[in-house]
């Protein structure tokens, strides 16, 4: 049995105790339509410092506890659509330096190689 915090509502608990789940399949959706192309990197951006100011100045301090999960899952859900982009980016880094070590190491092979 949990106890119930002070000042919680029935909605609110029932966000929080939901609140990893919401924000993932949130940040699964988006992190989709970025893949897309239909998010773009900016817009991704400024909804990730809209949603952290959103929390960080209204929802925090709030006395709604209610609007203080919302504001939660805003805030995490899209600094975690902002990981995507990132991916990306460490993914294609890495694509890159392997492509120019195969490339270096075939043409190690051809000026190594004696002619027959």
């Amino acid at each position: 049995m949990h106890a119930i915090e002070h000042g919680s509502s029935r909605s609110g608990r029932w966000l929080r105790e939901r609140r990893l789940r919401i924000t993932l399949w949130i940040a699964a959706i988006e992190g989709l339509l970025y893949l897309f192309h239909v998010l773009h990197l900016w817009e991704a951006v400024g909804l990730a410092v809209i949603a952290v100011a959103f929390w960080w100045y209204v929802a925090r301090v709030h006395r709604s506890f209610s609007l203080r999960q919302i504001g939660w899952i805003f805030a995490a859900s899209q600094l975690l659509v902002l990981c995507v982009p990132i991916a990306l980016a460490v993914l294609k880094a890495v694509a890159i330096g392997v492509i120019a070590l195969l490339a270096i190491a075939a043409l190690i092979f051809l000026f190594t190689e004696r002619p027959s």
